[in-house]
């Protein structure tokens, strides 16, 4: 029997109500469920879906909590069975900097306070930047922020900066922080991809937008 490469089929025939189209959207794994969350299509989309790949069935749960607005561009990672939200847009030209945690295994939303670094201001709302998990922290790169105070006149302003969010174990966050790094800084950009190489610890920023599109690749060595 000759072994066929890799297969792709469209999924039909699924139940439950389907979400409606959308981009911008972010969407993390759960065991056998695809969680997704926000997105723009006429404006901003705040429902929580939920695809289990085993039934073949969208849900949306009932979630409680510090339920958030809808976003888009976002950061979006998963640690075990909670989520962790962070930024993206809110409405057009108006960004956030809102961190927020979802408790998969009972649907319920925390707003989170995080503490601000020692050394420097906590990030800026922003949208289109990368948030990556690494060991017990999250690493924010870049994105956009609007430095108009009037969401209709949008000031576009390319961010490089780098985060770092400490988790505690299960729930909650200890703070930002703002690491020391060694070496040239990314030019700043938006709408990048950024892997993390666990056995490596690298975080690897590759591409974007930052007023023309860019196809540069950086490695940043976390060295933990």
């Amino acid at each position: 029997k000759i072994k066929q490469g890799p297969r792709w089929k469209r999924v039909l025939g699924w139940s439950g109500p389907v979400p409606r189209p959308r981009h911008g959207h972010r969407a993390v794994t759960i065991k056998e469920l695809m969680v997704v969350f926000g997105g723009g299509n006429e404006g901003i989309v705040d429902e929580l879906h939920v695809y289990n790949t085993a039934t073949n069935q969208w849900f949306i749960p009932a979630v409680r909590g510090d339920i958030p607005p809808g976003c888009a561009a976002y950061g979006f990672v998963c640690d075990g069975t909670r989520l962790l939200v962070f930024g993206g847009m809110v409405e057009y030209g108006k960004y956030s900097n809102d961190l927020y945690e979802l408790q998969a295994s009972r649907w319920e939303w925390k707003r989170l306070k995080a503490k601000s670094p020692k050394n420097g201001p906590p990030p800026c709302p922003r949208l289109g930047h990368s948030f990556s998990l690494v060991g017990n922290k999250c690493y924010l790169f870049g994105g956009l922020a609007n430095d108009s105070e009037d969401p209709k006149n949008n000031i576009p302003r390319y961010l490089n900066d780098l985060y770092t969010l400490e988790l505690r174990a299960g729930s909650s966050v200890v703070g930002w922080d703002i690491p020391i790094t060694y070496g040239v800084l990314p030019p700043p950009r938006e709408s990048h991809t950024a892997v993390v190489y666990t056995e490596k610890s690298r975080l690897v920023i590759y591409g974007g937008m930052s007023g023309c599109r860019l196809g540069d690749l950086w490695i940043l060595d976390i060295g933990e």
